[in-house]
């Protein structure tokens, strides 16, 4: 049963992948070039290029964290679409090989969060409660980058996994 579940969270971040994929190739067809990469809602605010990396980031850690791996961030000074389509693929190969005990949803997990300050979950809080709150986050906050800067996306481009099970009557 947990097995399944890994599955299902596997493939929850695989089609979100495919969403972002396809924002950031929006964002280039719309730009033209790489000046996007550095577009940001606010000064104080990460961007666009860093948003794909803190967003491959918890897909990233979920696979490394399935194979008893310790979390390896990716460099978050993205400045070349070559940088971002490689985040994304190198993700996406990452979760595709996990290989994982039926148990480990329910094992504890340490969360080193920097300045000594650590937090420990169940796997099942890890993932519903750290790194999905924190993929969304950050997936938003890219998609919202693009829109702020006039990329002509809406809804749908960002809701496209659901696109294949659309119906008329």
């Amino acid at each position: 049963m947990q097995s399944q579940n890994v599955d299902l969270i596997r493939t929850l971040f695989l089609s979100r992948l495919e969403t972002l994929e396809h924002l950031l190739k929006s964002a280039q067809a719309y730009f033209g070039d790489e000046s996007f990469l550095q577009k940001r809602i606010a000064a104080d605010m990460f961007p666009f290029g860093t948003q794909i990396a803190f967003t491959c980031n918890q897909p990233r850690n979920f696979a490394l964290w399935c194979d008893d791996q310790p979390a390896n961030n990716l460099d978050p000074d993205v400045i070349s679409l070559v940088q971002t389509y490689g985040h994304i693929a190198d993700t996406r190969e990452l979760l595709l090989g996990i290989n994982v005990e039926g148990t480990k949803l329910v094992e504890v997990t340490r969360i080193d969060l920097g300045q000594s300050l650590y937090v420990e979950l169940s796997g099942n809080a890890y993932v519903n409660e750290f790194l999905i709150p924190n993929f969304y986050f950050h997936m938003v906050t890219a998609y919202d980058i693009l829109r702020m800067a006039g990329v002509p996306i809406g809804k749908r481009d960002y809701m496209m996994h659901l696109v294949p099970l659309i119906r008329k009557e």
